[in-house]
């Protein structure tokens, strides 16, 4: 199907890029191997091959940023974090994307893009450091016949959420009713901080700062301290995504929040025990803040360190991959990775996820900058990673733990 419809993505009969190799580094994520089982599709409409690197969240930030730095042009194309647009902006490593969106804008269909991932997922001070490719909303996953069970309603606030935890939480059943990243580093700062924006905290102050140790903030650490204590898993301070992912497929935790890319994984009977027990709903907002919903998600970036006929291949690749057609294919397949408004309103995807109404309710009223996309956040997520987790294990109380962290993210700056 998709070699068919890629001729309507601006490329001849005739294979133009025969003979052109791209690298890509991809995310571990759901779509990495989607786009792995796509390669020969690309192959047939355009002549090039497509060489996929899968890594893991650390690995592909190290790998990449050692390419970029050393100029070594390892890789064309990059899976982008969200997070890192500051980053990739303030030290030019990928293309701004600005005068090919400019040039390409007829057959780009950008109208059909949501405009807060077309911002949020690659968009950074006036440039386009890389291109929406992955669209992610964060949900409320919640087990339906343990709320029913309880005659609780789905939460609708964080405050609703917390009370739902504990009411759901029962060690003798091995019943949890929460949980969350809780290990050292990027798993715990990313789950953390958007439990922290949900309950009115922010990482940032009104003057661009650090205000990592705000009243809101240590507030909000006091109440994700007190879940893991009274309402998760024993060891939940050690879980990463994949171990959070897990506790819940297999019937432990009631509730968790998760970005919406893993959400068909819970109704496959071939890794998930629950698979007519899930709900799935918006994440709930403390009472009396805006409607926001955090997005993030994943966005390509061309390395600026290759050759220009190299740049246009992998111009190509993006224009091809997020084009209508394909990228439903795309998720038909099952990235879990949306964009386009026209894509998740869809009735063939639909019909196979039917969660995806939320995604466009998200999408809309998204907030991509609750992780602020600036060129410090990565050593800001580090020290973070490090303060939250000392919580969790008990080694620090809350207000001390973010007042050190608050020393060390002013050094930045």
């Amino acid at each position: 199907m998709v070699a068919a419809v890629s001729a309507g993505t601006g490329f001849a009969q005739d294979k133009p890029l025969e003979g052109v190799t791209l690298n890509l580094a991809s995310m571990n994520d759901q779509f990495s191997t989607v786009l792995v089982d796509m390669a020969p599709a690309f192959k047939e409409a355009t002549g090039a091959d497509l060489k996929v690197d899968i890594l893991d969240y650390g690995s592909l930030l190290t790998k990449t940023t050692t390419d970029f730095v050393g100029d070594t042009a390892g890789y064309d194309l990059i899976t982008m974090d969200i997070v890192w647009a500051g980053q990739y902006a303030q030290n030019g490593f990928s293309v701004d994307l600005t005068d090919f969106i400019k040039r390409d804008e007829a057959e780009l269909g950008i109208d059909d893009i949501y405009p807060k991932l077309m911002h949020a997922l690659g968009s950074y001070e006036g440039k386009q450091v890389a291109y929406p490719f992955a669209g992610y909303a964060n949900l409320l996953a919640y087990r339906t016949d343990l709320f029913e069970a309880a005659g609780l309603d789905v939460p609708l606030t964080m405050e609703e959420l917390v009370e739902s935890a504990y009411k759901l939480t029962d060690p003798s059943k091995n019943q949890y009713g929460f949980v969350a990243n809780g290990q050292k580093g990027p798993a715990v700062a990313q789950d953390w901080m958007q439990y922290n924006a949900e309950m009115g905290g922010s990482i940032l102050g009104a003057d661009g700062k650090p205000a990592l140790n705000s009243d809101a903030n240590v507030k909000s650490l006091e109440v994700y301290r007190d879940l893991f204590k009274k309402a998760a898993p024993p060891g939940a301070a050690d879980y990463d995504w994949g171990g959070r992912e897990e506790s819940f497929r297999q019937g432990i935790a009631a509730t968790m929040q998760t970005w919406s890319v893993g959400a068909p994984g819970y109704f496959d009977p071939e890794t998930s025990k629950i698979v007519d027990k899930v709900g799935l709903a918006l994440a709930p907002r403390g009472e009396g803040l805006p409607e926001l919903y955090g997005i993030g998600g994943w966005a390509l970036a061309i390395n600026a360190d290759i050759s220009d006929p190299q740049k246009e291949a992998a111009w190509a690749f993006i224009k091809w991959i997020t084009s209508p057609e394909v990228h439903k294919e795309f998720n038909m397949k099952g990235a879990g990775s949306y964009i386009r408004k026209s894509v998740v309103a869809d009735a063939d995807l639909n019909s196979k996820y039917p969660f995806l109404p939320l995604l466009d309710t998200a999408f809309e009223k998204g907030d991509g900058d609750y992780r602020p996309r600036i060129p410090e956040y990565p050593e800001i997520q580090d020290i973070l990673g490090t303060a939250v987790n000392s919580v969790l294990v008990g080694d620090e109380d809350p207000k001390a733990a973010l007042d050190k962290a608050q020393k060390a993210a002013v050094k930045l700056f």
